[in-house]
């Protein structure tokens, strides 16, 4: 059980690693999460001086000397120190839990009409800052969905960034947020 639990949850952190590796290097550094940043706000069409915009930065850059404090220093991670890195900060709750400042930073850019829900189309966007297929996130979308309420909730969404970084089941709705597993 272990394994599968470590095969998934290493499975799910690669698939994080490729998309934030804007630059495509092998290594994840400040510069790849600034421009993750600006493709939400490009996407999403938020201004930096919004408050939105000043949370997700806020979150990334918590996350990311976070990342570099369980890494044990240096300005960039290969992808074995992003996942030992994403392991012990997804654990270690004491200074920043990333499994909550994150997703409720970008479900606030996500939720462009302030409704307090995801609809298609919102989601549609979070996908493509991701580079995951539109196809595809219909589907997805549907399993999020876990109320069957035609939207995704705040609470729907935080759920599935903590089945992303928890759950060993790599068809829980929350492990393909950024793409279907390889396992």
């Amino acid at each position: 059980m272990a394994t599968a639990t470590a095969r998934a949850i290493t499975a799910k952190l690669d698939l994080m690693f490729d998309a934030i590796d804007t630059d495509r290097d092998g290594h994840v550094d400040w510069s790849d999460h600034q421009r993750l940043i600006d493709r939400y706000l490009n996407t999403y069409k938020v201004g930096k001086d919004d408050r939105r915009a000043h949370a997700l930065v806020v979150a990334y850059q918590m996350y990311w000397i976070e990342l570099l404090r369980h890494a044990g220093g240096g300005s960039r991670l290969d992808r074995e120190q992003y996942r030992r890195a994403n392991r012990a900060l997804s654990l270690d709750t004491s200074r920043f839990n990333m499994v909550e400042g994150i997703p409720h930073a970008v479900f606030d850019i996500m939720d462009t009409d302030g409704d307090d829900s995801i609809g298609q189309a919102e989601f549609r966007r979070y996908l493509q800052v991701w580079g995951v297929s539109d196809r595809y996130a219909i589907n997805m979308f549907g399993q999020l969905d876990i109320d069957g309420a035609g939207v995704v909730s705040r609470r729907e969404f935080v759920h599935a960034a903590r089945e992303f970084f928890y759950s060993s089941d790599p068809c829980a709705p929350g492990s393909m947020l950024f793409g279907r597993l390889g396992i």
